[in-house]
């Protein structure tokens, strides 16, 4: 299902006093040349569809105090992927796609993980821009040609706000560098943010080093999945830009709406926004992309859940819980989810995600290990979508009848 992006149309959150909001506190009566200055520092140097200096400030309002990380941090996070990596050895194919281990702060998150959120929303940012720039009618086009320039800067400020809010939400909540399901961080770095963790294991009354080891365990699973099979990031990458690439907005809904808007009357614009003034319409083209990403990232946690479940759950004694945990993160909406919803205009379901794991598992015990990952080699081996309504039956087939490791090798 989509939500608009970035807050647009029903779904958008219409409170422009949020943490981090540049205009945040400047009351009824605000000193029109402060603003006026600090508007002119926001837009300095700023040209694409995200102002990310924007974006940064308000990401740090909502992370707050960031007291870093310790030596003692960093061994411990060390420690735990190693021992992650030899637990994973002899229950897949794979081998570890570790390079370097860290201790992650959640400002070192956001500074690491920047790069991958610019091309991941970028595209989204600057389809919805242009889209909603060709919804206006050509006589008012016109009439605004001069202001559009700046009114581009303004639409970047105002993705900016929004991106670093979900960015400042995401930092609080992740516990490592692969935990939204996407290689989101440098390569090869396999990192956990320690004070996440702690939090994680609250209220569950369970060892420290049990909780860690087991975040590790699924940090070095995705790492040896995301290092091993090349073309997997530029596939979920390529599916977010697809997606971007369809998004319209309905003219007609433009035209009938645009006439309640009075010039003299700013919250006439805002009620025409919650109304869906400039919501995108949902194309087959969007619909085919989201079901494409839907599909491998249930794929990619499927593997995860079922290769970690092979090493973790007869030498942690604290695996069922763990592993129920974090099936009821997901079921209310993890990271992945919420963060997409936010960003991209995504809302991703993780009931697929069983019937991954699932088929990940039948595989395994039809095929063997090797022939489960074989299955990795090449995108057009994976199951699609309908192949997730009957996981089973799909693992017994395989990709095809002719289904043959020596050939793919």
């Amino acid at each position: 299902m989509t939500s608009p992006p970035f807050g647009f149309g029903p779904s958008g959150d219409g409170d422009p006093a949020k943490p981090g909001d540049p205009f945040a506190g400047l009351g009824a009566t605000p000193d029109l040349g402060a603003m006026l200055h600090q508007l002119g520092d926001l837009l300095s140097g700023e040209t694409g569809p995200v102002n990310w200096q924007v974006a940064r400030q308000s990401a740090m309002a909502v992370i707050g105090t960031d007291s870093g990380t310790t030596a003692a941090e960093s061994a411990e996070v060390a420690d735990a992927i190693r021992l992650a990596d030899i637990w994973l050895d002899p229950v897949t194919a794979m081998p570890s796609g570790v390079v370097s281990t860290e201790a992650w702060s959640r400002r070192r998150w956001l500074e690491a993980t920047r790069p991958a959120w610019t091309e991941l929303v970028e595209p989204v940012a600057a389809r919805v821009g242009s889209a909603m720039g060709a919804a206006i009618p050509e006589e008012v086009r016109s009439m605004a040609a001069p202001l559009m320039g700046v009114m581009t800067q303004v639409g970047g400020l105002m993705f900016g706000g929004q991106v670093g809010q979900a960015l400042g939400t995401l930092a609080t909540e992740v516990v490592s560098a692969t935990d939204i399901g996407m290689p989101i961080g440098p390569a090869g770095v396999a990192a956990l943010l320690p004070e996440s963790v702690r939090a994680l294991g609250d209220g569950l009354s369970l060892p420290p080093d049990q909780v860690r080891l087991f975040v590790a365990l699924r940090e070095a699973a995705h790492q040896r999945l995301f290092g091993h099979v090349p073309w997997l990031g530029a596939h979920l990458f390529s599916a977010v830009r697809s997606y971007a690439e369809g998004i319209t907005i309905d003219t007609s809904r433009f035209e009938e709406l645009a006439g309640s808007v009075d010039p003299s009357d700013p919250e006439s614009l805002q009620r025409a926004i919650g109304e869906g003034l400039f919501e995108p319409t949902a194309t087959p083209a969007q619909q085919a992309a989201l079901e494409r990403l839907e599909t491998a990232l249930a794929l990619v946690e499927g593997w995860v859940d079922t290769v970690t479940a092979a090493a973790a759950s007869a030498q942690l004694p604290s695996y069922a819980a763990l592993q129920e945990t974090m099936r009821r993160r997901r079921a209310t909406g993890g990271p992945a989810e919420r963060t997409f919803a936010t960003l991209v205009g995504l809302e991703l379901r993780p009931r697929r995600l069983r019937e991954a794991a699932t088929l990940w598992q039948v595989l395994g015990e039809r095929r063997g290990i090797e022939g489960r990952e074989a299955v990795w080699s090449h995108p057009d081996l994976l199951p699609g979508a309908s192949d997730l309504d009957d996981p089973e039956g799909w693992a017994q087939r395989g990709p095809d009848d002719s289904f043959d490791i020596s050939e793919l090798e």
